[in-house]
């Protein structure tokens, strides 16, 4: 089992203080990562407005995973991979092309929301344009998806890499045992990122998890398993990029367990204070790698006050302007309610229609 962290590089040797030496990274993609997640940082807290002002009915929170989701998503190249997200992956559905329009689009359920038209829960993401794959409620069923299309691009030879991401409580899962294996035995180019924050809900990990790190899963498939800092965002970038690299090549699949902290409750439904200390609570607001990320850029001289007060602008700017387009946007219309359910009258190949007449 492998482990990235801030004072190590992947070759085994001291980091570089400077993020450009130790990622490979230039200063403007480094920029851009930390626009990212300052990006998905800003449309998560109006989201938690807008449900607390009654005007959205559901918040899943992804802050304090943007580090770990910005930085393995720099190691892959949309629209050539496949992303199968769940419900925290708000950076990395941004890192593939998502706008913030369509991201509040499916926050409000409205008809053209990419995903679903408006019929999936908010965070449940999905838009074929970017190749990101549409999951479901159940946890852990996209690890099949992701396997699937990382055979598929076996078979077609094509150079591709299927990621699936999840959390800890999700990588318990039946299908995820059944993907690993199957990936294992076939080399696939597929990546399992496992964003663990420590609770599946209100259930701690040691009450979840029979091993301290879900990583060291991974050798019973035989593949790498490999520990991250989710808040190291370049140490999450070289753990993919060796993973991306070892996929293209031919060497199979990678789990990788990235160690991140959840900052808000599991939803807008649920109060965290029931289950957590407030020391437990502090510690998670002391990794927070949003702040860390940035302190980061500052250091090495790649982040000014000047470049960081136009990023907060633009970020903003973009949050008003998703915000104000989605509410005003058209909700879906009641007579399509069963589309996409059963066989619509009129596709080629399809069925003649629903059983008991219900209309297609």
């Amino acid at each position: 089992m492998r482990v990235y962290s801030r004072g190590v590089t992947n070759s085994g040797v001291s980091a570089a203080p400077d993020p450009v030496a130790r990622s490979g990274l230039s200063a403007a993609r480094l920029r851009e990562i930390y626009r990212l997640m300052a990006l998905a940082r800003a449309l998560d807290e109006r989201a938690w407005i807008l449900n607390r002002s009654g005007r959205v009915h559901f918040v899943i929170s992804a802050q304090g995973h943007e580090g770990a989701e910005a930085g393995i998503c720099a190691a892959l190249t949309p629209g050539r991979d496949w992303l199968l997200p769940y419900y925290r992956s708000l950076a990395a559905v941004l890192a593939f092309g998502m706008t913030p329009r369509e991201v509040m689009l499916l926050q409000f359920g409205k008809a053209d929301d990419p995903g679903s038209g408006g019929r999936q829960m908010p965070a449940h993401y999905g838009g074929a344009a970017y190749r990101i794959f549409s999951g479901s409620s159940p946890v852990g069923t996209q690890a099949l998806h992701a396997a699937g299309i990382a055979l598929a691009a076996r078979l077609r030879g094509e150079a591709q890499v299927a990621t699936v991401m999840m959390g800890e409580g999700a990588a318990n899962q039946g299908d995820v045992h059944e993907a690993l294996n199957f990936a294992g035995i076939h080399h696939l180019p597929m990546v399992l990122v496992v964003e663990n924050n420590g609770y599946a809900i209100s259930v701690p990990a040691e009450k979840q998890v029979a091993v301290r790190d879900v990583a060291i899963r991974a050798a019973g498939y035989s593949m790498p398993g490999v520990i991250v800092d989710g808040t190291d965002v370049l140490g999450c970038y070289l753990a993919m990029r060796d993973a991306v690299a070892r996929a293209l090549a031919g060497d199979g699949p990678t789990l990788i367990e990235a160690k991140v902290t959840r900052l808000t409750g599991h939803s807008s439904d649920d109060q965290q204070t029931k289950y957590r200390t407030e020391d437990d609570l502090a510690a998670g607001r002391g990794r927070d790698p949003l702040p860390a990320f940035r302190d980061e850029l500052r250091a090495a001289g790649l982040l000014d006050a000047a470049a960081e007060a136009q990023i907060a602008a633009e970020v903003r700017g973009l949050v008003d302007d998703a915000t104000d387009f989605a509410e005003a946007a058209a909700d879906p219309d009641p007579a399509t309610l069963l589309r996409h359910v059963y066989a619509e009258p009129g596709v080629p190949g399809a069925a003649p229609g629903p059983p008991g007449g219900a209309p297609g």
